[in-house]
C-alpha cells in the first residue's frame, strides 16, 4: 500500500468538513438562513410570524446556496482558502491518476479527457471561492459555469476509464460504485440548474440542497481514487517527469543480456585478426 492513497482521501475530508465549518458560520451570523427552513419573506420589512428568532428574516438572499455561505467575512476568508487548497488538490489527484493510467496500462482519450477536465474544474473552483457572488458576480458565475459542467465531465470520464481497465472482480464493482455516483450527480446537478432558474422560493431552496448533494458526491468520487492510488509508486512519479512517457519505462535496472557464450567471443576476436 501506497502513502499517496492518503491524497484522494485528504480532499474530501478537507473540502466537505470545511464548507460545513463556513455555513456555520454563515448561519451563526444570520447571512444565511437553516437548510431546514422553507419560510421565506418578501422582503424584510414584515416579519412571518412562523419563523423563530430574534432578527431572522429569510428572503432570495438568504437562501443557503454554497456560494452565498461564502459571501460576507469572515466566512468568506475561510471559504476562499478551501477553494484554493482544494483547487491544488483536485490538480494532484488528476495529474496523479494520469500518471497512474499510464504506468498501469497505456494512455487513451479518455485519459487526457479526464485530465483536462480536472485541470479545468480546478480552474473554476478557485474563481468560485476568490469571487464572490454579490461582489463579483459576472466572474463568480463564470467560474461556477466552468466548475459545474467540467467536474460533471470528469466523473463521466473516469467511470467509463474504470470499466475499460478494470480487470478484477473489484476493479468492476469501483466501476459500478462510480457509474452510480456520476448518475446520481448528474441529476443533482440537472435539478439544481433547473430549480435555481425559478421564482419561486421553495423551488430555489431546493435548488441549494440540491447542489449540497451534487458537491458532496463529486467529492466522494474524487476519494474513491485511494483504491488506485494505493499502487502508486516511484515508477508513477517518472512517468511525470518524463511527461507522460511510455508506462513501460521502470526504476529496475535491466543489465543487456549478451548473447552467446565462449564460442561467440572467439568467433569476436578471429573477425578482428
Amino acid at each position: 500500500m501506497s502513502v499517496w492513497m492518503i491524497l484522494p482521501v485528504s480532499l474530501p475530508v478537507f473540502t466537505i468538513t470545511g464548507i460545513w465549518v463556513v455555513y456555520a458560520m454563515a448561519l451563526y451570523n444570520q447571512h444565511v438562513c437553516p437548510v431546514h427552513n422553507w419560510l421565506y419573506n418578501e422582503s424584510c420589512e414584515e416579519q412571518l410570524p412562523s419563523q423563530r428568532g430574534p432578527e431572522l428574516c429569510c428572503t432570495l438572499d438568504n437562501i443557503p446556496l454554497i456560494s452565498k455561505c461564502g459571501t460576507l467575512p469572515p466566512e468568506s476568508c475561510f471559504f476562499s482558502l478551501i477553494c484554493s487548497t482544494g483547487a491544488f488538490l483536485v490538480m494532484l489527484v488528476t495529474l496523479l491518476r494520469y500518471a497512474h493510467v499510464i504506468e498501469k496500462h497505456q494512455n487513451c482519450v479518455l485519459n487526457m479527457a479526464s485530465l483536462s477536465t480536472g485541470w479545468i474544474c480546478a480552474a473554476g473552483l478557485a474563481m468560485v471561492g476568490n469571487f464572490q457572488v454579490d461582489f463579483a458576480k459576472v466572474l463568480h458565475y463564470v467560474g461556477a459555469g466552468v466548475a459545474f459542467p467540467s467536474s460533471m465531465l470528469f466523473v463521466s470520464f473516469q467511470a467509463a476509464l474504470t470499466y475499460r481497465l478494470a480487470k478484477t472482480q473489484e476493479e468492476y464493482w469501483m466501476g459500478h460504485i462510480r457509474v452510480g455516483m456520476a448518475l446520481f450527480a448528474l441529476i443533482a446537478l440537472v435539478l439544481s440548474g433547473v430549480f435555481f432558474c425559478q421564482e419561486s422560493f421553495s423551488l430555489q431552496h431546493t435548488s441549494a440542497i440540491f447542489e449540497w448533494i451534487y458537491c458532496m458526491v463529486i467529492m466522494f468520487f474524487y476519494g474513491t481514487f485511494a483504491f488506485e492510488f494505493g499502487g502508486v509508486s516511484a515508477d508513477t512519479l517518472i512517468v511525470l517527469s518524463k511527461g507522460g512517457g511510455l508506462p513501460s519505462f521502470s526504476l529496475t535496472a535491466h543489465k543487456p543480456e549478451i548473447s552467446g557464450g565462449p564460442g561467440h567471443h572467439q568467433a569476436e576476436n578471429l573477425s578482428i585478426l
